[in-house]
């Protein structure tokens, strides 16, 4: 029996990274929002590694700070150790990492949440989704409870019909050993939603005490506080407690206790049937596939300030407990390592997120939006980002006001949207850096420039904020002239300089930003002959040295950018039935059919649509004066 509950604007089922920023979001712009968990002590919890950030992710923290979301702010106040990855590379892939206090995380999650004006959070279970003539109008919970609402953002993480499974023993659960959440599977199918199997898995947890971390190799942070939030820039240079992080190593008799039980593993058993991710496969996938390999590299690293647990990263398996005891104690360090966790893989339902628009707005449900590991994606920065931007969407669907469409050239978060949308996954999404074709453009140093427009015309970021995004952006401007009009002359001071750097000396005046320009200087070492340099912010000195290393480069993507968006602006129409348009191949009529893109760029990434079918739709939409 059912029963009428409430009444709101905004449903968001599931609390994790998407969950959290999606409500968020809704609720600060004005939204009277229900946040649904399937337990108030898993929310934004981290089930898998204990991190924020990485190759790519890190850049989408950022972004999302930039739009107004919440993970950044929370991921500095919760940092153990931070690392900036691939400094040895250029600036364009630079990425921020941090250790994470897991529980703490939580904690300050939870109170962001419950101290948001407009949201109420329910631990309940969101079985059924209804519907008014095609249109989403509530969602309904195992008990009963009706809730009318204008939209609701599906954000379920792992928990769809969640399945762990080790060695032979498989059983219902979601992950850390949650409840799953069953049923609501079900009723997106009889909506007409494609529905997804995928797979993804942890590693075991160890007691700190139990390994000899004399015998590893220390990792480090770095000791001074990046942060990723805007709103953390007065401890932008403090000093944070750091907590190191020790590698190890796999070796032949690991491998070897992998090989001899390759038969109990649920990967080649069947026992799996869900697609694992390809760029975070479990220790027993990587000695199958890379068996040249003598060693696979491990981290060690802490779950918290307050814990003695201890994550091994690379370590992911779905190996019989007894196996996993014995592939543990073959490592240099662990021979006598105490499991508090055993390893696990986890099977979930997501979507396709082809049935998806770039609002990551169902395209046969009005109204329903999907999020996060729901979309077929991987990682929490992944499942935050597209939290925030079908939240704000959804907020901006209910106002009345045009929605907020990221394109691949202003952010990851856009690239990450259109990937999925445009041409589906068949295994959990990651983002990378090599994803982009803009990547000297989506730089971690210039996002809140990119995206902080976005933020403040939905709301998110305040006017305080973006008066002073303007400053810091004339300052840069102000830099980058003065460096452009200032000659250095040639004298002993300024060659001793150059030869000390590998770069060659000047016989004539230069330009200080033509110096700056070579890849061995930089503003420090050329600081004694610049008697107008000052110690300018970290945030305005490094994008303006980024902005004159870089802008040939920077230009010609910029170039690029424009001209797809020639493409971009050429609009689809939403009820063409393109098996009609004559000139198009078979496969490409099929997929368009599907994709139902936006604009002719959308069109031209789709897998399977050629430059002749682009060629075709330009010419049918110049004859039909569209």
């Amino acid at each position: 029996m059912t029963f009428s509950a409430d009444t709101a604007d905004v449903a968001v089922i599931g609390a994790g990274h998407a969950g959290v920023e999606a409500a968020l979001a809704c609720a600060r712009m004005g939204m009277n929002t229900i946040l649904f968990t399937l337990s108030l002590d898993q929310i934004a919890n981290m089930p898998c590694n204990p991190s924020i950030g990485g190759t790519g992710k890190g850049h989408l923290v950022y972004e999302i700070d930039a739009l107004g979301g919440e993970m950044g702010y929370a991921a500095d106040k919760v940092t153990m150790q931070s690392r900036t990855l691939n400094l040895g590379k250029g600036p364009a892939v630079h990425s921020k990492r941090i250790q994470a206090d897991r529980m703490l995380y939580h904690s300050i999650m939870k109170k962001t949440l419950e101290d948001c004006p407009g949201l109420k959070i329910i631990q309940s279970e969101i079985v059924s989704v209804g519907t008014e003539n095609g249109r989403l109008c509530s969602v309904t919970s195992r008990l009963g409870a009706v809730y009318s609402v204008k939209a609701a953002i599906i954000c379920s993480g792992t928990y769809l019909s969640g399945r762990v499974i080790t060695g032979q023993t498989a059983y219902a659960s979601g992950p850390d050993g949650s409840l799953p959440s069953v049923g609501l599977s079900d009723c997106l199918r009889e909506l007409g939603t494609e529905i997804l199997r995928f797979k993804t898995g942890t590693p075991p947890r160890i007691h700190r005490r139990s390994i000899d971390f004399s015998v590893l190799e220390r990792q480090d942070g770095e000791n001074y506080f990046a942060p990723y939030s805007f709103r953390s820039y007065p401890e932008l240079t403090a000093k944070r407690a750091t907590v190191p992080c020790y590698i190890a190593y796999t070796n032949e008799t690991t491998h070897q206790i992998i090989r001899d039980n390759l038969h109990l593993s649920p990967l080649y058993s069947g026992v799996i049937k869900g697609t694992g991710p390809r760029y975070c496969p479990s220790i027993e996938d990587k000695v199958v596939r890379f068996a040249d390999k003598t060693r696979h590299q491990l981290f060690a690293e802490p779950m918290g300030f307050d814990t003695e647990e201890i994550y091994l990263q690379g370590f992911s398996s779905s190996l019989p407990a007894n196996v996993q005891l014995r592939m543990l104690h073959s490592l240099k360090g662990f021979e006598n390592a105490e499991v508090m966790r055993f390893a696990y893989a986890i099977e979930y339902d997501c979507i396709n997120p082809q049935q998806l628009s770039p609002t990551l707005e169902f395209k046969h449900i009005p109204g329903l939006y999907g999020a996060g590991q729901f979309n077929g994606t991987s990682g929490y920065e992944e499942a935050a980002a597209q939290g925030l931007v079908a939240g704000i969407n959804a907020a901006l669907k209910i106002l009345g006001k045009p929605p907020m469409i990221l394109s691949r050239d202003s952010s990851y978060i856009g690239t990450l949207i259109d990937d999925i949308v445009t041409k589906g996954t068949n295994e959990p999404y990651r983002i990378m850096t090599s994803r982009s074709e803009y990547r000297l453009l989506l730089r971690q140093s210039n996002a809140c420039f990119r995206l902080m427009e976005e933020g403040r015309r939905s709301g998110l970021v305040s006017e305080e904020r973006y008066s002073q995004l303007c400053g810091e952006l004339s300052e840069i401007k102000k830099e980058i002239a003065r460096v452009s009009s200032k000659t250095i002359a040639p004298g002993k001071e300024i060659n001793d300089i150059l030869t000390e750097n590998g770069t060659s000396p000047i016989s004539t005046g230069v330009k200080l930003a033509e110096l700056i320009k070579r890849p061995q200087l930089s503003y420090e070492k050329l600081e004694k002959v610049d008697d107008e340099y000052k110690k300018l912010p970290p945030t305005v000195r490094i994008e303006a040295e980024i902005r004159i290393k870089y802008e040939g480069y920077i230009s010609r993507q910029i170039e690029d950018a424009e001209r797809m968006k020639n493409l971009e602006v050429k609009k689809l129409p939403s009820d063409i039935d393109y098996a009609e348009i004559k000139g198009l191949r078979l496969e490409a009529r099929q997929k368009l059919n599907k994709v139902r893109p936006e604009n002719i760029g959308q069109a031209s990434r789709i897998s399977g649509v050629s430059p002749a079918d682009i060629s075709v739709l330009l010419i049918w939409l110049k004859l039909n004066k569209l």
